[in-house]
């Protein structure tokens, strides 16, 4: 079963267009979403939880439409944003009183075992947080009420690298038994090399590429070459940059000739999102 299935998204405002977004992510797996501030990451993630109104498109979660179930649906997702900037005077145990009662599934034990297994303490309060627990503290939350689909929005975003590689930890143990899945929004990529098993990519409004990682990856080569070598590919190039010792350019693996006397090595996935971004700027 999808766990989601997102078809032909379409959101248009003064200076933005969501395009035709569309992917899926199987359920028991981990997606990455990325794309650079701006791309429509955000947008798209308010859009899957119908938090503002489409032009066009289709949400499907769990096999079903989410404008149509959205009570059902929402009782089986649960979301983690990079921060919790509501009722921060609050107790942890007071905020959770007042979440709990909308969902018919919440499970007290379950909490309090997330608390414990997370090191929460309900009696302190959200702005005594640090980010990091912040995020953990939503966790916890949206795995109390059994939720099966989890959509986190920049979760790690301001965490140190111990508190990052914790929660990706955490993230990948929470897929193993197949039941959950994963939607992950983050411009911090290395995190999605250790943890994703799908990469999503947004690029002004549209998808790019949306596959499994390791196909994603090898979807692309970064060349190096001399500057005389330039004009022999540079139609072929996403984009480049020149050094002082000729230029590096991005190829997609199809558009790569062996041929040719370049250097090619397999990209990362911030070089992919690097080289996208200039783009336009190659091609002026």
């Amino acid at each position: 079963m999808l766990a989601l299935d997102i078809k032909n998204l379409n959101k248009k405002y003064e200076h933005f267009h969501l395009k035709n977004i569309t992917f899926q992510l199987e359920k028991g797996y981990i997606m990455g979403f990325i794309g650079a501030n701006g791309a429509g990451k955000t947008t798209t993630i308010k859009s899957i939880l119908n938090l503002l109104h489409l032009d066009s498109g289709e949400i499907r979660i769990l096999g079903k439409e989410m404008v149509e179930h959205e009570l059902e649906l929402k009782q089986e997702i649960g979301s983690a944003f990079g921060d919790i900037d509501f009722y921060t005077r609050s107790k942890i145990k007071t905020l959770t009183n007042v979440i709990k009662k909308f969902y018919h599934n919440w499970n007290d034990e379950a909490y309090y075992n997330y608390l414990k297994k997370f090191n929460l303490h309900e009696d302190k309060k959200i702005a005594e947080l640090s980010t990091g627990m912040k995020v953990k503290y939503s966790l916890a939350l949206a795995l109390s009420h059994g939720a099966k689909l989890l959509i986190l929005d920049e979760p790690t975003s301001g965490l140190d690298p111990v508190a990052r590689d914790n929660l990706l930890d955490i993230f990948q143990e929470l897929v193993e038994d197949g039941e959950i899945s994963i939607l992950f929004s983050t411009h911090i990529t290395s995190d999605l090399e250790k943890c994703a098993d799908y990469i999503t990519f947004i690029d002004n409004g549209q998808i790019i590429n949306s596959s499994e990682k390791e196909e994603f990856i090898d979807t692309y080569r970064l060349v190096n070459g001399r500057f005389d070598q330039l004009d022999l590919i540079k139609d072929r190039l996403i984009s480049y940059k020149k050094n002082s010792f000729g230029f590096t350019g991005l190829i997609h693996t199809r558009d790569f000739d062996p041929s040719l006397d370049l250097k090619s090595t397999l990209p990362n996935l911030e070089e992919i999102m690097i080289y996208f971004s200039k783009k336009e700027v190659n091609h002026v």
